[in-house]
């Protein structure tokens, strides 16, 4: 067994915006119960040249739990603001997480190690810093769908308990600490709170040193600031389209969970869509519907234009000339995310080819689907079916659209059927799945747990005794349904 050596890249290159973390969980009991690995992800070890057999060990649920760092590391917490809602915050930073430090992964890329519910930090502004296993869990499992359905996501390497209670809601629940995996945690608010929050003198410096580890860790073939922002904003348009291809609803699109990598981050208040409605929201904390299902494209612009404001000054000396280039990147947003999630639309209906009258087809589709109130995931498995001869029965969907669509098809339909359903998911973390084995989890049982991961970690093939983790929520479910912000 070999124990993992962390590198401390990030809190070497920019050591003004991270502050350095030990640990403070209080000792565990003698008389309470041990700390214990509940989930590890040995696949994802491997892909770090970490040996999975060390995360069982006792160190590793020492370190993973918060309570021992490894020789040699500097686990740090990261400085960052953001706006929130569309209010800026000048400081955020981990209050709750922590960088134990980077490896290289098989491809030979950076990867952050970081934990969730470690503890208090510089950063902590009043708050616990711990975290539930309630939420870790949901963290867990979302990543890991994410990442089985192809989308650019951070994951979980291990989710452990603390051996001790956190209060919580009125009640003490189980503590637990989650261990995250990144191509970084770089983000918009970090290059918020090195442009607007820090002192002029401070913010010179820094904040072209920022732009170049930012851009040789994640777009080295950027040319200078703007082609920095044009390679963001390429990436979070591709990432955007993919989400609203699944039905992903993430609940809380705040600068500080906009990554510069172009990876989904931060699973607190997201959320799975059922019926199709782009009005859809879930988080408890969203009242104005701001980030609600159908506007999360025109969010990520928005956020991606206070990106903009804080290169503004590494663009160009003349300030007129610097936001005509910058507009003029994120003008181009649009026409990407448009051209990516029509692409995936198209497969995902089985089409051949690119014609001018697929965007009326899909347009059409979807506003059957909002009008019959119809499952999103569970439609389009459906129109496979209904090309294998399995079905007519496709709810909201008229017989003149379906002879649109079969008469825009090429080749053999069963054929065709196979090729939808390697693109879209039978299983995917449905709301109510997620809150029953989360329930189980606390109760002790973490069957349910394991049983949902298995089938959203290979979400295309349809497997005998799991057609209940395929199937809409019960009815009422979805409409009481509300996400929190728990991790």
């Amino acid at each position: 067994m070999t124990t993992p050596v962390l590198l401390g890249d990030y809190a070497a290159a920019l050591p003004e915006i991270v502050q350095p973390w030990a640990p403070l969980l209080p000792p565990v009991a003698d008389d309470g119960p041990a700390p214990r690995l509940v989930a590890a992800n040995d696949a994802l070890a491997g892909d770090l040249g970490i040996d999975p057999a060390w995360l069982g060990s006792a160190q590793a649920l020492a370190v993973l739990g918060a309570r021992e760092v490894l020789p040699g590391s500097t686990p740090v917490a990261q400085a960052y603001a953001g706006h929130q809602f569309g209010g800026f915050s000048p400081l955020l930073g981990d209050g709750r997480a922590v960088v134990l430090g980077e490896v290289r992964d098989r491809h030979g890329a950076l990867r952050d190690i970081a934990l969730k519910g470690s503890g208090r930090t510089a950063f902590a502004r009043g708050g616990d810093g711990r975290a539930v296993l309630g939420p870790v869990l949901r963290e867990y499992l979302f990543g890991e769908a994410m990442h089985a359905l192809g989308i650019p996501t951070t994951r979980a390497l291990a989710a452990v308990t603390t051996g001790d209670r956190v209060f919580r809601d009125g009640t003490m629940v189980p503590g637990a600490v989650l261990t995250r995996v990144a191509a970084s945690h770089l983000r918009v608010g970090t290059f918020e709170v090195v442009a607007r929050s820090l002192q002029p003198e401070l913010r010179a410096t820094l904040l072209p040193r920022l732009l170049a580890y930012a851009a040789a860790r994640h777009h080295p073939g950027a040319d200078g600031a703007l082609g920095f922002l044009d390679a963001v904003v390429t990436a979070q348009a591709e990432l955007i389209a993919r989400w609203m291809a699944v039905g992903f609803v993430h609940g809380v699109m705040n600068t500080d969970n906009t990554t510069i990598s172009g990876e989904t981050i931060d699973y607190g208040p997201c959320a799975w869509l059922e019926r199709y409605d782009e009005n859809t929201v879930f988080s408890s904390i969203d009242t104005g519907g701001r980030y609600r299902f159908g506007h999360q494209p025109a969010i990520a612009v928005w956020n991606l234009s206070r990106l903009a404001e804080t290169v503004l000054p590494l663009i160009g000396s003349d300030p007129q000339r610097a936001i005509a280039d910058a507009t003029a990147v994120l003008d181009a947003f649009g026409e990407r995310y448009h051209a990516a999630w029509l692409e995936l639309m198209r497969t995902k209906l089985g089409l051949p080819d690119a014609q001018p009258q697929d965007e009326r087809l899909i347009a059409d589709l979807l506003a059957a689907m909002a009008g019959a109130q119809a499952d999103y995931t569970t439609t389009w498995r459906l129109l496979a079916d209904h090309l294998r001869g399995g079905t007519d029965n496709v709810p909201g969907v008229q017989p003149d659209w379906l002879a649109r669509w079969e008469a825009r098809l090429a080749g053999e339909p069963s054929a065709t059927a196979a090729a939808m359903d390697a693109v879209n998911p039978a299983y995917v973390p449905r709301n109510h799945l997620v809150e029953g084995a989360l329930t189980a989890a606390l109760a002790g049982d973490l069957g349910p747990f394991e049983r949902l991961l298995a089938a959203i970690s290979d979400p295309y093939a349809a497997r005998p005794g799991l057609a209940d983790l395929a199937e809409p929520a019960p009815s009422g479910f979805t409409e009481r349904h509300v996400t929190y912000c728990g991790t």
